[in-house]
């Protein structure tokens, strides 16, 4: 009865937690033979045989033939009047193999065996979700809020496992009850007293990352990719998108239409604006595109010192710091420069040149190797000259001038 009790236990536990049946025999067995090595010294003698599919098992134990009143060790060696009992052909030197019940050893044994399992498979339950959970850092994952304390809300998932969500990584505005649906990012899996802790972050640029793989097919099946995000979590997220296929928009893509993709995301993190920019290897127009909706009228690079001059009209220039400095503050991180805003004045009206070398990723080198060989160096001498002029003067054709024209003009929009 004990028996069957113990591996009914043992089985219910495996069906709860995915155990798989070898480690369920190796568990088994090594609780099995700790407890005879704790009763007898040795478990080198003993054969444990699991019979999952029946839900039993059994113990036998081999020992040697000696003659009456030869046994120096009753758990290794057995007389020949006691070997006769079990089977009278025996000899002396033979082995000797018989079934032992467990329940035998006693009550002792049995709460010494459970204790022990009952160590094991917490143990294998604590590595189990650490494994799992290491594997799945940097996606989503839903769960429910169980409890709510004042630093953190804890987390089940599906399989009961506990997570949690500390204030930190919440968004400032996220307000939860006990039964609500959460979702967020796995951001880190460590070891703490023994037991294995997951934290979760709904602040992280991460998550926004899997919410638009999530939202857009075009990303998660790479023909658009997330080059940098930026956010603060709840306000307003920047993120640079890049397409390596020409007939896709990957900002269009991104949107939906009419905004039917990005407002998911949005609704995710309670009302947090999104800018999705095109990413490109012009850092000037890249600042231009980042200080989004503000429109620059120059910008001064100082690449030694990672920093940008932006000059705007005056009335430009509360749209590129946004509320509270953080639209200026996420365009610094997304370009990488510390920008600073500086106020145009007249003396300044004249908008800065730009040479024809910084638009070598919109235009294709050898268009602009054609305009040099005319004396066109900087955007504002191709646009000085008419297309038919253009034209005459190189051997472009109207409508690539046209094109290049519409990238220049772009520049001092």
């Amino acid at each position: 009865m004990e028996n069957i009790n113990l591996i009914d236990t043992f089985s219910e536990f495996k069906e709860l937690k995915n155990i798989d049946r070898v480690t369920m025999i190796r568990v088994l067995e090594d609780s099995f033979r700790g407890v005879l090595i704790k009763l007898f010294g040795t478990d080198e003698n003993f054969d444990v045989i699991i019979n999952t599919d029946k839900g039993d098992f059994e113990i036998w134990r081999n020992r040697e033939v000696v003659a009456d009143g030869e046994v120096t060790d009753a758990n290794l060696q057995i007389s020949l009047t006691e070997a006769k009992k079990i089977d009278a052909d025996y000899e002396i030197g033979e082995e000797v193999t018989d079934e032992v019940k467990f329940h035998s050893f006693g009550r002792r044994a049995i709460l010494s065996l459970r204790q022990n399992l009952s160590a094991r498979i917490m143990e294998l339950e604590k590595d189990t979700i650490y494994n799992k959970y290491k594997e799945r850092i940097g996606q989503v994952v839903t769960g429910e809020v169980y409890q709510i304390w004042k630093r953190e809300i804890l987390v089940l998932d599906d399989e009961g496992n506990e997570l949690i969500l500390p204030k930190a990584e919440q968004i400032p505005s996220d307000f939860y009850r006990k039964g609500d649906s959460i979702r967020a990012v796995v951001f880190k899996v460590e070891i703490r007293n023994n037991n294995p802790l997951i934290i979760l972050s709904r602040t992280s640029p991460v998550f926004l990352e899997r919410l638009f793989e999530l939202e857009v097919p075009e990303i998660h099946d790479g023909l658009i990719t997330i080059k940098k995000i930026v956010r603060m979590p709840g306000e307003r997220a920047k993120v640079a998108v890049e397409s390596y296929d020409d007939r896709i928009d990957p900002v269009g893509a991104c949107v939906g239409m009419k905004g039917s993709r990005i407002h998911g995301i949005v609704r995710e993190l309670r009302n947090e604006n999104i800018d999705v920019i095109n990413f490109t290897n012009n850092t000037q127009l890249f600042i231009q595109r980042a200080l989004n909706p503000a429109k620059i009228s120059s910008i001064k690079l100082f690449e030694d010192t990672k920093r940008a001059q932006v000059y705007l009209r005056p009335e430009e220039v509360s749209l590129a710091i946004g509320k509270g400095g953080i639209n200026i503050r996420l365009a610094s991180q997304l370009a990488g420069y510390e920008l600073d805003v500086y106020r145009e004045t007249e003396a300044e009206e004249e908008e800065e040149d730009v040479p024809l070398d910084e638009f070598s990723d919109e235009i294709e080198s050898w268009i602009l190797d054609e305009l040099k060989a005319i004396g066109c160096d900087t955007a504002k001498s191709v646009l000085d000259l008419s297309v038919e002029d253009l034209t005459k003067r190189t051997d472009l054709e109207e409508e690539t001038i046209k094109e290049v024209i519409s990238i220049l003009k772009s520049e001092f929009e």
